[in-house]
């Protein structure tokens, strides 16, 4: 189920990729696929394990 604005909006300052593809209404190995190839459509972070700056997420809904 797609979260909404208001839920992504509580969420941490960074969340899994798994977490942002559901927010984004698009599947896990797309969003890393965007990931790989430098077209993800939100800022990532690369801890060693790679994590979806929440704001990136919220601004990105927003405009939608």
């Amino acid at each position: 189920m797609t979260p909404t604005l208001e839920e992504v909006r509580s969420w941490p300052a960074t969340v899994d990729v798994t977490t942002a593809a559901r927010a984004l209404g698009i599947s896990r190995a797309q969003l890393y696929r965007l990931i790989a190839c430098g077209e993800a459509p939100v800022r990532v972070l690369d801890f060693g394990a790679k994590r979806v700056v929440t704001a990136s997420l919220v601004k990105l809904l927003e405009a939608a």
